[in-house]
């Protein structure tokens, strides 16, 4: 081993590095990090997610790894995507802290210091904001309106929801669950734990070698996602809440649409009304009212089944529907998944 594999007097920083297809990128993206890593007093570990790359990158990797003691490499068998390459390396991670960037070198490494600071006035997770190089308009148009529709929808006041390059402590990771396509709203995910956040501007560098990976159809997929992750982090935990207000409005509504044609009908039985088109057989809107009830219904026995499967499901250290960020004074017995404060303060490797 050539690298310096020597511990720093710092915590363990694990960073989180997604791989595909990213082979001329590579040696020079691990030159860049080890030299800013090498001024900070810090113990790091490289995690590089090989996520199926059918390239030259597995080698390279493979190499770098001969290389330094400081990488380790997740290779998979085939390409499962960006969130399975995240969720590996945070099952993975050993360091207390977890940052993330893009392989192909248009995340600076020099910014990873800006990142570690923040974590170091408190905060749970810091977000990177790429205000500058971003491009031309065709493609910064659609990512600032992106950006602006999940701002408003969620309430989270961040610029930037797409931007790979962040940083976590390692709890936030470990109470939340990353699948499909939903990496990019972590933050969301983390917010709705009551993790705080804090965001810092960075720059977007050109790319120099390889291909983007992401076109318009990320846009899309990401506005489906949105749908998803409103609905989780709002509702998951209360379906009826959703449901039960949908069976309301539909029962409501086609309760009074029949209630005013009964009415019109015995008033024109009572002579009280002329027009015979009151007549509750000869009024289409009849059937309108009798579905809306049958789809408010439908909406109420949809909303007690999910409530039926969350009390019912059992519940283990992952499905807590609370987040604990102190534990002060001794507990009994401590859970099987929870640490000691002495493990958690002891540095890596005691």
């Amino acid at each position: 081993m050539t690298g310096n594999s020597t511990p720093g007097a710092g915590r363990l920083i694990t960073f989180v590095l997604p791989v595909f297809n990213e082979e001329g990128n590579l040696d020079e993206l691990y030159e860049k990090l080890t030299a800013v890593l090498a001024g900070l007093d810090e113990n790091y570990e490289l995690l590089f997610v090989d996520d199926g790359s059918s390239d030259e990158s597995p080698r390279v990797l493979a190499e770098l790894q001969r290389r330094d003691e400081r990488v380790r490499v997740i290779e998979f068998r085939r390409n499962f995507g960006k969130a399975a390459a995240y969720s590996a390396g945070f099952e993975d991670a050993r360091g207390e802290i977890v940052v993330t960037l893009d392989t192909d070198l248009q995340d600076d490494p020099a910014e990873v210091p800006l990142f570690l600071d923040k974590i170091d006035e408190g905060f749970d997770m810091v977000v990177g904001w790429k205000y500058e190089g971003k491009g031309n308009l065709e493609k910064s148009l659609p990512s600032k309106f992106f950006n602006s529709v999940v701002r408003r929808i969620t309430e989270i006041p961040l610029h930037d929801f797409n931007c790979p390059f962040k940083a976590y402590r390692k709890e936030v990771l470990d109470e939340i669950h990353v699948y499909g396509e939903l990496h990019r709203y972590i933050p969301v995910l983390a917010h709705a734990r009551g993790f705080t956040l804090s965001e810092i501007k960075i720059k977007n560098l050109p790319r120099k070698s390889g291909t983007s990976k992401f076109g318009y159809e990320r846009y899309l997929r990401g506005m489906l996602d949105l749908l998803t992750i409103s609905f989780i982090t709002r509702f998951a935990r209360r379906p009826m809440h959703l449901l039960g207000m949908g069976g309301i409005l539909g029962c409501l509504f086609g309760s009074s649409v029949l209630l005013f044609f009964i009415l019109a009908h015995f008033l024109y039985k009572l002579n009280v009304l002329a027009d015979s088109s009151w007549v509750i057989h000869d009024r289409p809107a009849l059937n309108l009212g009798i579905l809306l009830i049958v789809v408010g219904v439908q909406f109420f026995s949809i909303g007690l089944l999910g409530e039926l499967l969350i009390s019912s499901a059992r519940r283990g250290p992952d499905d807590r529907v609370y987040s604990i960020k102190h534990r002060r004074g001794p507990r009994a017995q401590p859970l099987p998944h929870e640490t000691t404060e002495r493990e958690k303060t002891s540095p890596p490797g005691h």
